[in-house]
């Protein structure tokens, strides 16, 4: 049973929560407890995903529950982060749209993205990757990646967020500080990055530092870095890595939201309760909880009772609501209700990828035919 607010900042704190639920339908019991929390946005995966109607308006019937506009939140990346593809098709993957050398398919990129979830009602996409295609993670990020190059890595974020932005969508850049050194994936297990802030800096974090102004979020990882913080806490957890780090060093002034708190990553070090507390401690705004809506009500009463008892910490939670519901103010236009797909839009979009898809592969194919050419 989740407490009922007692003050005007712990009624407002669920502005502190993007969450996630199993299903197709909202359920009463969901419903309540959104009416409760009142949560910064919720965010749908493959398996709340069932046609695009459906999508719409269980987002529609979760927005009617809360009274400040949500973040609808999807995480679609195109390739084998996709989570249209039943319903729309299969979208490329990053590194088959960079396969192509063509900044404008990259834009394309995000545009076609951007237009597919803002179709479904989604105004939020936790994407482009930003993590570095380095040996050592090929097994884990895949074709998630794009370039072991940073300035190539940008490249091509900079023009997906460009074209998510022409769609009336905010994207996010993952997964802070930078997963490219990480042997283990941390949906399962804690990565340790044994590198130093030198190289870092050098490498992993000139993203986000060409790409401060122009990321609305920026997700952190679950990754430890104990060259730089001296121990195993995950970045997601880590005051030298959000406050000391992406806020001051880098210079970043936007939102900034965990990576999923149910991750095995962050689970290894804390419970979930302590995970949101000790995120929001560390200078994050967003505690995205994407399962178990137990957790979720842990998370919430567990942060409530930490304001109630550190006036520290409620000065923190202040800070990131206040600064929640200023992007939102900002984001109104963006944040607005899309109107209903019909049949027809759902057509067009799906004819519209793919065209892209054939488009991107036909390109990449030419591409690597031009390179076997000898040069006369």
């Amino acid at each position: 049973m989740i407490a009922q607010p007692k003050t005007r900042q712990i009624s407002q704190m669920g502005q502190l929560l993007i969450v996630g639920f199993e299903g197709t339908e909202i359920t009463p019991r969901f419903s309540a407890l959104l009416k409760r929390m009142q949560p910064a946005g919720v965010i749908l995966f493959a398996r709340n995903i069932k046609t695009a109607e459906q999508t719409w308006q269980l987002l529609r019937e979760c927005q009617n529950c809360v009274s400040v506009p949500l973040f609808p939140c999807v995480d679609l990346e195109g390739g084998s982060v996709d989570r249209f593809r039943e319903v729309l098709g299969p979208a490329p993957s990053a590194a088959a749209v960079f396969s192509t050398g063509d900044r404008k398919l990259f834009r394309k990129h995000g545009q076609v993205i951007g237009e597919n979830c803002r179709a479904l009602g989604f105004k939020v996409d936790f994407a482009p990757v930003l993590d570095l295609a380095f040996e050592a993670s090929r097994s884990v990020m895949s074709s998630r990646v794009v370039s072991p190059n940073p300035r190539e890595t940008a490249a091509y974020a900079r023009e997906f967020l460009a074209g998510l932005r022409l769609a009336g969508v905010l994207g996010c850049g993952k997964h802070f500080p930078g997963l490219g050194e990480g042997r283990l994936d941390s949906h399962h297990e804690l990565p340790v990055i044994e590198k130093t802030i030198k190289r870092l800096w050098a490498e992993d974090l000139l993203p986000y530092r060409i790409l401060r102004a122009q990321m609305p979020l920026v997700m952190i990882s679950h990754a430890a870095y104990p060259l730089v913080t001296h121990d195993q806490t995950p970045a997601s957890l880590s005051k030298v890595w959000i406050k000391n780090i992406l806020r001051k060093r880098v210079g970043y002034r936007h939102l900034i939201v965990s990576d999923d708190l149910e991750m095995g990553g962050v689970l290894s070090a804390v419970s979930v309760k302590q995970a949101a507390v000790e995120h929001i401690r560390a200078g994050g705004d967003l505690c995205l909880i994407c399962h178990r809506e137990d957790y979720i009500a842990q998370a919430y009463e567990e942060l409530v009772n930490t304001i109630e008892r550190d006036p520290k910490f409620a000065k923190r939670v202040r800070e990131s609501v206040e600064r929640v519901l200023a992007f939102k103010k900002r984001s109104a236009k963006i944040l607005r209700r899309s109107a209903r797909p019909s049949s027809s839009t759902v057509e067009k979009l799906s004819r519209q990828l793919w065209e892209f898809g054939e488009q991107v592969r036909l390109d990449a194919l030419e591409r690597a035919e031009n390179r076997r050419l000898p040069r006369t």
